[in-house]
């Protein structure tokens, strides 16, 4: 069992590694809401990975995601998880292969919320693998959409909850996370479509629709983002938004992305606010 030091460093390393968004946000917070949501993001990573993965079949994530769901749901069983990744272990990163060490690195204190939206979210994006992401309708998209990122949200606000003893409205919550993914799936639509056969866009609907739902949701999160008056939160929360809103004002005007100069630029403005 390697010891608390030496899994902080270790898990700040693989955030960095795997994380231009969060990395440096999570460094704005402090003591155990930082090793909570550093374990978090990496929980939550390690089955995104899965869910991702280019040569799994859909089948096999299915079944990985559905019995990490499980496993979570308990007292983490490190054998046991080490024993039904083990298959898979060349294919999988190492994100993927340290569940275990992450929850290990992660307060007593927070674990069970940790692990709790986690298992929530291993559930749901099981469920969507197996249906092959067929976003058909817009009930579709908030469900699917709720699952990989409002899950992050409600999370989150837990979190706060606990360590800093801030209340934030849910859906406000699921809000911010949806708003993020929406941005997200615009970034990615055309690569999702033809490298994976995947759309996320509801049957009818054109960009501009999704352009309307992205809109929505960041008008949610920047509502939830009132409640908060802790400064290390409000600049973990106010980074990622600020470049969603700025990355879907790129699109809007026909880019791809922001610059990695603007991105920058972002970060120094959120940091002096």
């Amino acid at each position: 069992m390697k010891d608390q030091k030496t899994l902080y460093k270790e898990a700040m390393h693989v955030l960095k590694e795997t994380s231009r968004t969060f990395y440096i946000p999570i460094t704005f917070l402090k003591n155990d809401l930082k090793m909570s949501v550093a374990a978090a993001y990496l929980a939550m990573r390690a089955i995104d990975e899965i869910e991702d993965h280019e040569k799994l079949s859909n089948d096999v994530k299915f079944d990985l995601l559905s019995a990490i769901s499980e496993l979570l749901k308990n007292e983490f069983d490190a054998v046991a998880y080490q024993t039904l990744v083990a298959p898979y272990a060349d294919q999988l990163p190492e994100v993927s292969l340290r569940l275990a060490d992450w929850l290990t690195f992660c307060p007593d204190g927070s674990r069970k919320i940790v692990q709790a939206s986690t298992s929530e979210m291993a559930y749901g994006m099981g469920k969507w693998a197996k249906a092959n992401w067929q976003v058909h309708t817009r009930e579709d998209l908030d469900d699917y959409t709720y699952y990989v990122a409002g899950l992050v949200g409600t999370m989150l606000s837990e979190l706060w909850a606990w360590g800093a003893d801030i209340q934030t409205d849910r859906d406000l919550a699921i809000g911010y996370g949806r708003g993020l993914q929406a941005v997200n799936i615009l970034r990615n639509q055309h690569e999702d479509l033809d490298e994976r056969g995947v759309s996320f866009v509801p049957d009818g609907w054109t960009r501009e629709d999704l352009f309307a739902y992205a809109e929505e949701n960041l008008a949610k999160a920047d509502l939830y983002m009132e409640a908060i008056n802790k400064r290390t939160i409000l600049l973990f929360c106010r980074l990622p938004l600020a470049l969603a809103h700025k990355t879907l004002k790129a699109m809007q005007e026909g880019r791809e992305k922001m610059t990695r100069a603007e991105v920058e630029q972002t970060v120094e403005e959120v940091q002096g606010e």
